[in-house]
């Protein structure tokens, strides 16, 4: 069986204990390793990421995109990066500059920190936690908290609205996010992520496509990227929360904004479209990580996809659409799921899998059946308060009509 990452592994860990190093040492050198090599594979593909980005929005606005630094453009990012880094650092008069400085660290931390309990393959991953789920929940917390810092230690009112505006969205939209999680849970039975990807003999994602559409718009409201991107709005706030940030202070934020797409892509991945599953695995468990990036980045395709081809919405509506429509809509499909869960649990997988989604197949006409007649009866209301027709002002029969004088 192929599997290289382990092979290393196993010889490293070997020449330690040879140099005559405890076993607990052995253990902590390893894990500090682990944590250096993932963190520095995963920003290491953040820079790509700024290419992949510029290259996909200039296909959508009928352009080329970076294609002079190196072939396709692809040292562009390279030279952002040099850029970023000898731009000057500027910290505004009256910031807190302890906590101006520490935000960006903060949002990019918290990212990183996602991806310890990633499953990369059958036999490559950080930790399995038997808690994954609420670990995710917990850290992405961590990347709010450092936009709300960023956004009060600024000194700047547009920087502080901005950071309002994420506790009005961020907040709000987990609501959602965190009952669609609990789908997946119930359906394997367990919050550890590696757990919900073996048991996904078929992916979740037939079983619970509400559930996998809320938490995809739920996770886009999350990382404030377009039709969401009220916290960051240049139109509006000038810029938001990072406007007193400058040089790689900045460009911490944009890599941790565009390493959070991908991170919510590779676990709705891992969550619903199986992960790191497919076919061969037994004779090459490398295999895993090219089926569960392949599947990421199809999802950050389709980000990508809602943030350039959907304008901003106001905040009330987006407020309204969470509250009103996805927050009721998912403690529906969570019900519905436990409903036909309990009632078909120890029926063949395909026949436990079809009722699940004739279930949600359900849920999703009883809802657009709700939105139809409550669009109706606004249009109505609406209607109806419509001011009268503007009066006649034309004079009356046998009234002469004034006379304008044009002479000067």
């Amino acid at each position: 069986m192929f599997d290289p990452f382990n092979a290393i592994a196993n010889w490293l860990e070997n020449l330690l204990l040879g140099w005559g190093l405890s076993s607990g040492l052995v253990v902590f050198i390893m894990s500090l390793i682990g944590v250096v090599v993932a963190c520095t594979a995963v920003l290491v593909l953040d820079v790509f990421l700024v290419w992949v980005e510029r290259k996909v929005v200039a296909r959508f606005q009928d352009r080329l995109g970076p294609n002079r630094l190196g072939p396709f453009g692809l040292i562009q990012p390279l030279a952002d990066v040099i850029k970023l880094l000898i731009k000057e650092d500027i910290t505004p008069a009256g910031a807190d500059k302890l906590l101006f400085n520490l935000a960006p660290i903060l949002v990019l931390a918290a990212v990183l920190l996602l991806w310890a309990v990633i499953p990369f393959a059958p036999t490559i991953l950080g930790a399995d936690l038997n808690v994954g789920v609420l670990y995710i929940i917990a850290v992405g917390a961590i990347g709010t908290l450092g936009i709300l810092i960023a956004g009060w230690a600024s000194n700047n009112k547009y920087a502080l609205l901005g950071a309002f505006r994420t506790v009005a969205q961020v907040i709000s939209y987990e609501v959602p996010m965190v009952i669609a999680l609990l789908v997946p849970v119930l359906l394997a039975r367990s919050m550890s992520i590696q757990q919900i990807v073996i048991k996904q003999e078929i992916w979740y994602i037939v079983a619970a496509p509400l559930a996998a559409l809320i938490f995809l718009i739920s996770s886009i409201a999350e990382l404030g990227r377009s039709p969401f991107d009220l916290p960051e709005a240049e139109s509006e706030i000038v810029a938001g929360f990072h406007i007193e940030y400058t040089g790689m202070k900045f460009g911490l934020f944009y890599a941790g904004e565009l390493l959070h797409a991908l991170t919510v892509s590779a676990l709705f991945a891992c969550l619903f479209l199986g992960g790191w599953r497919g076919p061969w695995l037994d004779q090459a468990p490398i295999l895993g990580v090219v089926y569960l990036f392949a599947r990421a980045f199809f999802l950050y395709w389709v980000i990508m996809w809602v943030k350039y081809s959907m304008p901003r919405i106001r905040i009330d509506h987006m407020l309204n659409f969470n509250w009103k429509f996805l927050t009721p809509l998912s403690l529906a499909v969570l019900l519905v799921t436990a409903v036909v869960d309990k009632l078909l649990t120890g029926s063949p997988q395909w026949i436990y899998t079809l009722g699940l989604f004739i279930a949600n197949v359900l849920v999703g006409w009883v809802t657009l059946a709700i939105v139809r007649k409550y669009v109706h009866i606004e249009r109505a209301r609406v209607s109806e308060s419509r001011p009268l027709a503007r009066p006649d002002l034309s004079p009356a029969p046998g009234s002469q009509p004034p006379v304008i004088s044009t002479t000067p």
